[in-house]
């Protein structure tokens, strides 16, 4: 496939009458749901809401949230109104808090965003900024595969069926002309739906030959021994293609709009600090995962994976678009309507008052 035509697309053919099937993100470590008790105190006035409930995943593509929850840049731009934290392992568990509200906001995969705003017919979200593009990848076993066209006859995991990086690599089969039954992962080659964190298990043991997987898991498996053959971003125009976006409900947006402009002051200057102080943030992203998870990434994993990720608070609306567009005209999706899926006003009012160029929509930005 040509970089400019990119090939991620959303969903697989089992799910095009079942959407709420569809719902997976990238997750990577145990669900779980905490109220993080070490944060920097709420200080200063209160906004319009005692507490913003924010929902990411314990994964680097979600360092935004981790590095700004590490370093309290979050909960200093909310004053006075605290915030709790809540941690998910994939997209479905996020998207249903947000429908229950037990959350408020939530950093998250394209997937399952544009997922839920389907299912919904556009009631439940909105998506408000960026967070991170890239870090996802292929990676073999060396020995076994030693060029693209070896992948075919082989076993190769990805995360859950229908998550992105599931259908994605579906898509790139496709592409090379070979044939995988979308719903058993049978065929020229064997896709095996695995979870990321018993993924490098999988791969020591000799039960699959490589994964198309987001980090840190990729490097995971990288330090043990495998061999990273394609990187995605190649596949898409500049390298660039949003991985995780942050999304808010309607309902909080409406009645809450200072609380979710805070939270984008926040975001936007945590990924400023990011992209300004890489060691420190790959620090700060790496303790915060210890408190998550109980243990942190090896320097070896964490220094692989972190230079593949862009820390970015434009949510690369044509990328999404170009997502939908792909999975329609391979049949895995019915014509979604995406229209008012983004509202970048809050974001745009703030990089305006930073001196900083405005966001595009792609034109579907609510009206």
């Amino acid at each position: 496939m040509s970089a400019a035509r990119p090939l991620t697309t959303l969903r697989n053919v089992a799910v095009i009458a079942a959407l709420p099937l569809l719902l997976a993100s990238c997750g990577y470590g145990s669900e779980t749901t905490t109220t993080d008790e070490k944060k920097v105190a709420a200080e200063g006035a209160k906004l319009s809401a005692d507490t913003v409930r924010l929902g990411y995943f314990p994964n680097l593509t979600h360092a935004t949230a981790l590095v700004g929850d590490q370093e309290g840049i979050l909960q200093k731009e909310l004053g006075g109104t605290q915030l709790k934290v809540s941690t998910f392992n994939a997209g479905p568990s996020e998207i249903e808090a947000l429908n229950a509200d037990s959350i408020d906001i939530g950093f998250i995969g394209p997937s399952p965003a544009i997922n839920g705003y389907t299912k919904s017919k556009g009631k439940n979200l909105r998506i408000i900024a960026g967070s991170a593009s890239g870090g996802v990848k292929l990676v073999v076993n060396p020995a076994k595969i030693k060029t693209l066209d070896d992948i075919k006859g082989k076993r190769i995991a990805t995360p859950q069926l229908g998550n992105t990086q599931d259908v994605a690599f579906l898509n790139w089969i496709s592409e090379k002309g070979w044939k995988v039954d979308a719903q058993s992962g049978k065929g020229d080659v064997s896709v095996l739906r695995t979870d990321n964190k018993v993924t490098p298990d999988a791969y020591k043991s000799g039960s699959i030959d490589g994964a198309w997987v987001p980090e840190p898991t990729a490097s995971k498996l990288v330090s043990e021994g495998a061999k990273v053959l394609l990187d995605e971003s190649t596949l898409w125009p500049d390298k660039k293609f949003v991985i995780t976006n942050i999304i808010v409900s309607q309902k909080f947006l409406t009645e809450h709009p200072d609380v979710v402009e805070a939270v984008l002051r926040g975001s936007t200057k945590t990924n400023e600090w990011i992209n300004a102080n890489p060691d420190k943030a790959k620090a700060s992203a790496n303790a915060k995962l210890k408190e998550h998870t109980g243990k942190p990434l090896g320097a070896q994993v964490i220094d692989s994976a972190w230079p593949s990720i862009q820390f970015t608070d434009d949510p690369l609306a044509t990328t999404l678009q170009a997502q939908a567009d792909h999975a329609v005209k391979a049949g895995l999706l019915k014509q979604p309507n995406l229209d008012g899926i983004y509202d970048l006003r809050p974001l745009n009012k703030i990089l305006k008052a930073a001196g900083k160029p405005e966001i595009g929509d792609a034109g579907l930005g609510t009206k």
